[in-house]
């Protein structure tokens, strides 16, 4: 995908509930909602708000995976959606003694969104994406 193609986007709110959640990305141009399972719309949020956890979870076992390997997370994309359905790329950068090289993962939307604020890298929208969602932040 090319960078001109890329949209910033932030969390810009998490709406959590028992039985849904509702994670708001956006810019100073549009907003959009994806919904997600609870679970990780609370992970999103801890992460957000830097909440110390009793015990590593699931996110942070990847996140401390990609550490021990010598691997950034250079930057998530939210790059299509059918069906109502959204999906995600996360862009790791992995360097070693053979080199450097960039790897492309597919990934829901919730994990690329935990993982971003985990690591504090950039969320992106294809502007396929971003011209087909959302509306103007009120």
């Amino acid at each position: 995908m090319a960078e001109n193609d890329l949209i910033p986007v932030d969390v810009t709110k998490i709406a959590l509930t028992s039985t849904f959640c509702a994670v708001v990305l956006g810019n100073d141009e549009k907003e959009f909602p994806i919904y997600i399972e609870p679970a990780i719309g609370a992970v999103i949020k801890m992460f957000i708000e830097d909440v110390e956890k009793p015990r590593p979870l699931t996110h942070d076992l990847i996140g401390n995976i990609l550490t021990g390997l010598n691997a950034t997370v250079v930057r998530v994309v939210i790059n299509d959606l059918k069906d109502n359905t959204y999906f995600a790329r996360l862009l790791l950068k992995e360097e070693n003694e053979l080199g450097k090289k960039i790897v492309e993962i597919d990934s829901r939307p919730s994990d690329c969104m935990a993982i971003a604020k985990m690591k504090k890298c950039p969320i992106f929208v294809t502007r396929k994406v971003f011209d087909a969602v959302g509306k103007p932040p009120a």
